[in-house]
């Protein structure tokens, strides 16, 4: 695999110098296998390879990997400005891979393991008990677990401790970094969950009323709508030339003529489609479906996409991302 990234072999004989050499072909080939492109994939073997000698001058082996090995090593290269952007993500990347093979300990600090097993069965509780789509717990899930990860960082995880003033920092940290419409989703969850945790018995106190409201003033946000006239200007803006123009023409076309909102385009997938009957199943809240006929000038759209633009992978949805993974 590296003899296709690299030519020279002097390249490579450096490049497989320090503890990881071993596990850079492995790398490589999971990286091609998630869509990147040979440059991209070369760069960060090329980060991984410098990780490897430090490890090697520094006498760390692949026993004690961890996150902060990790950082340590971003600390040196950033002092001396030779961190690039995406080698965070590569070197998380490549962990993860000699976690998943057995090569380095499986670490995570005190409360990291029980938040994650506390956002899991949140998440259950959306999916199994109150009947919500995959997409409402999916979009809740992060924001419980980030509230989590911030209120305990490396302390045990003790529910019945929480007050109100944890929410209410919280929430105007939030409402200071994000959107108005991310912000009410951040209140909407937080109180989702502390329903939830007053349900089960895990708090006494009402932590869901304590839940601070994010000001919404009129005409502050985008329009709920569009005009017919305007809808169409939206429509022949797509660059159409281009591979992912015709995918966005695609997507546009389904928004505006079969009314679906952006979550049911993103789960669209290839088995929704009947091109025979010219219907197309459209998924929607609480897992419920509904059969929308497919209009001629948005099926030809989709067919265009699907047989030349879209790139070969293995899901099945019907829209995927431009860029790897």
């Amino acid at each position: 695999m590296l003899t296709q990234l690299f030519i020279l072999p002097s390249t490579i004989d450096r490049l497989k110098r320090g503890p990881l050499a071993d596990h850079l072909e492995a790398y490589a080939e999971a990286q091609i296998q998630q869509g990147y492109r040979s440059h991209s994939i070369g760069r960060q073997v090329v980060a991984i390879s410098d990780f490897s000698r430090w490890l090697e001058r520094n006498q760390i082996s692949i026993s004690e990997l961890d996150e902060l090995v990790g950082e340590r090593l971003l600390r040196v290269r950033r002092r001396q400005g030779r961190v690039r952007r995406g080698d965070p993500k590569a070197l998380g990347r490549f962990l993860d891979l000699l976690r998943v093979r057995g090569i380095a300990p499986i670490t995570a600090p005190p409360a990291a393991g029980a938040v994650a097993k506390e956002v899991d069965d949140f998440r259950q509780y959306l999916l199994r008990d109150r009947r919500l789509s995959p997409a409402t717990a999916l979009n809740y899930a992060p924001i419980v677990d980030q509230f989590l990860s911030e209120r305990f960082r490396k302390e045990t995880l003790e529910l019945p401790s929480l007050q109100a003033s944890d929410v209410t920092r919280f929430v105007v940290r939030q409402a200071s970094r994000v959107s108005p419409l991310r912000a009410g989703m951040v209140v909407t969850a937080l109180r989702s969950y502390f329903r939830y945790l007053r349900q089960r018995g895990a708090i006494n106190i009402d932590l869901a009323a304590c839940v601070p409201k994010v000001p919404s003033w009129s005409l502050s946000t985008l329009p709920r709508f569009l005009p017919a006239s305007d809808v169409e200007r939206v429509l022949n803006s797509s660059d159409r030339p281009t591979s992912v123009g015709r995918r966005n023409y695609a997507i546009l076309l389904l928004l505006a003529r079969l009314g679906v909102r952006a979550g049911e385009v993103v789960g669209l997938h290839l088995d929704d489609i009947d091109w025979r009957t010219g219907l197309v199943n459209i998924r929607g809240k609480g897992g419920a479906s509904t059969q929308l006929p497919l209009p001629e000038d948005v099926g030809k759209a989709l067919a265009g996409y699907l047989r030349h633009d879209r790139p070969r992978c293995s899901t099945r949805r019907v829209f995927v991302r431009d860029r790897a993974p």
